[in-house]
């Protein structure tokens, strides 16, 4: 049986490295409930395995699954429309790039508020990241400062939730390194965008978290088809 506490937080977790990392940070001084967000994306199992075998990793009970089939059905990113197909990575890119899923941060933070309400809960943590992320526009400091805002008009007096996001001006190579302080399983996440069986080493995200392992100068724990060297290709 979960009993909340004035320290319960929720922690959306997808099964990647940013949100593992985040749930390491949240895990430390926090009571942890875990959501995780079921989109229809291409990887929607190996994510949903990653999220269950970090929430075994940490021992949490109270985990949330929430479909939301509505995004796949909008469409209109190659995370979940099947006929767009995964771009490969361009890290010098400025523009939103094709993996954008409209107002996903907005949609997951709404459910997991919702539950850290039930539960009492006094924060809501989510590994959003802006300064070496792909550009996303729900990914920017300012947003969940002003969702954070919305949440105090939207809830019941008293709630006072606080939306979390530890991770948000870190490098990759930070949350790495992160990660490596607090003991994060990094060997159980996935964040590849389009394979479920191994990381495809090409899509915007496994550059990203490549790129991030060379500049530790760390080992990526986790199996590639093809690992380019990212520092020799980008800035």
């Amino acid at each position: 049986m979960f009993t909340a506490s004035k320290n319960t937080a929720v922690v959306a977790l997808s099964g990647g490295m940013d949100s593992c990392v985040t749930a390491a940070i949240a895990n430390q001084g926090f009571q942890v409930a875990f959501a995780h967000v079921n989109y229809g994306q291409k990887t929607e199992s190996r994510e949903l395995k990653a999220f269950n075998d970090i929430a075994d990793y940490y021992k949490v009970k109270e985990r949330l699954i929430i479909d939301f089939n509505h995004l796949s059905k909008i469409g209109s990113s190659s995370l979940t429309d099947k006929k767009i197909s995964v771009s490969k990575a361009d890290l010098n890119n400025k523009e939103i790039p094709t993996s954008y899923v409209p107002f996903r941060n907005a949609n997951i933070l709404s459910a997991c508020v919702s539950w850290a309400e039930v539960l009492k809960a006094k924060a809501v943590f989510i590994g959003a990241v802006f300064e070496d992320s792909s550009g996303y526009p729900d990914c920017r400091p300012e947003f969940f400062e002003v969702f954070e805002q919305m949440v105090d008009l939207g809830s019941k007096p008293g709630t006072n939730i606080q939306i979390l996001t530890p991770v948000i001006n870190f490098s990759k190579a930070e949350i790495i390194m992160k990660g490596m302080e607090l003991n994060a399983p990094i060997h159980l996440t996935w964040s590849c965008y389009q394979n479920e069986d191994e990381a495809c080493g090409v899509c915007d995200s496994c550059a990203l978290r490549l790129r991030g392992f060379q500049k530790a100068g760390l080992e990526d724990p986790i199996s590639y088809k093809t690992k380019p060297n990212y520092l020799d290709v980008f800035n």
